[in-house]
């Protein structure tokens, strides 16, 4: 690769693709989409390739077409990366994705690397489910250990009895089974890490899920400035760990005043869309800088800031607009149940009156919601 990319292939197409595309346009550099789905959103912003992941052709066609390739979303098969890896950079590379597509990997992961995490078991087998239930306790979430996102792919079991029927409605598959956390808040952190090394960290945010989908974001979050900081410091270990480059979101738990990572998700995240206009460089900016060798920009933000999501519905743009400092974000995705169809930003100049203008956008996207 030269000094810097100025073709970069994305694999995948959805909505975190398409505002990858939209930042990498200012900067110069065109974007190549892999994306089975013809309709990818993706394809305002870029050239699109529709093909099936697993067809070796086209992905090399794809990977000969670009400077570096990078992904949005982490259920591309890890044999596809491998193999693109062998053709053109890939950044994030290979380890990322294979350490955080499986949930037990990951955990394990964390705690090596001195992320505080919640007591967890692996349960493939009966005789595992057992096991885990002595070693986590009867108040958890079962998860699958891979594929999983929004909520899907999970269980709360509230009680011993409760576990091995929640294993069977996940069709008995390999699955984690974690300790509940009784949180008092969840929050996540978006950071950037370049080629050389080098990382910015947003400012730590407060996240509201409904039905296993993010619903809001608030940034800054009103959390001590210790929390932050201790926030911050794991995500600039789990990025050096990693060594990744580009962008990643480290998702926790603040219980009695101390973090307990979720997950991490090693790519652009919803809960950091708030950038988009309330920080200095977004988050697709900097992962676009990142991938291609650039210097990295200033994650700071000018303001306060918060995001809502659109899911199943939106409602008149105008309406949206109507709202002092918001800003509309439509994917171009045929509206259903559950689906993320598009956010509502919102800037202001003190958390009150953020407070104030994100209590209207609410308003407006639980009268389109449509959850399930």
């Amino acid at each position: 690769m030269s000094a810097s990319a100025t073709r970069v292939g994305i694999l995948g197409g959805g909505q975190l693709g398409q505002m990858l595309g939209l930042a990498a346009m200012p900067l110069g550099i065109e974007c190549v989409f892999y994306d089975p789905a013809p309709d990818a959103p993706a394809r305002i912003a870029g050239r699109h390739l529709a093909a099936a992941w697993d067809d070796s052709a086209a992905l090399a066609r794809f990977a000969e077409s670009v400077d570096v390739v990078t992904f949005e979303f982490e259920n591309v098969p890890a044999e596809s990366l491998a193999f693109l890896a062998g053709i053109r950079p890939v950044h994030p590379g290979v380890r990322s994705l294979e350490l955080t597509c499986d949930r037990i990997r990951e955990k394990e992961f964390l705690r090596a690397t001195g992320v505080p995490v919640q007591p967890f078991a692996p349960i493939g087998t009966r005789a595992e489910l057992d096991l885990a239930l002595a070693a986590v306790g009867p108040h958890g979430v079962l998860k699958t250990r891979s594929l999983g996102y929004d909520g899907k792919g999970q269980r709360v079991v509230r009680a011993a009895s409760e576990l091995e029927p929640a294993w069977n409605a996940l069709g008995r598959t390999a699955c984690i089974y974690e300790a509940f956390v009784p949180f008092d808040r969840e929050v996540s952190i978006v950071a950037t890490r370049a080629l050389d090394g080098s990382a910015v960290v947003y400012p730590v945010v407060d996240n509201l899920h409904t039905q296993g989908i993010l619903a809001r974001s608030v940034a800054p979050a009103a959390i001590p400035p210790t929390i932050a900081r201790d926030a911050e410091n794991y995500a600039r270990r789990v990025l050096d760990a990693l060594g990744h480059v580009g962008t990643l979101a480290l998702e926790m738990f603040v219980a009695d005043g101390i973090l307990i990572a979720n997950e991490i998700a090693p790519r652009v995240h919803n809960s950091g869309h708030w950038t988009i206009h309330g920080a200095r460089t977004s988050q697709f900016e900097n992962h676009m800088r990142a991938v291609a060798g650039l210097p990295l920009g200033d994650a700071g933000m000018p303001e306060f800031a918060a995001m809502v999501n659109l899911v199943g519905g939106v409602p008149e743009t105008a309406e949206i607009l109507a709202i002092p400092g918001a800003s509309a974000h439509l994917y171009g995705k045929a509206p259903r149940p559950g689906r993320k169809v598009g956010h509502i930003g919102i800037v202001a100049p003190s958390r009150e009156t953020l407070l104030a203008r994100l209590a209207d956008a609410e308003h407006l996207a639980r009268r389109v919601n449509r959850l399930a």
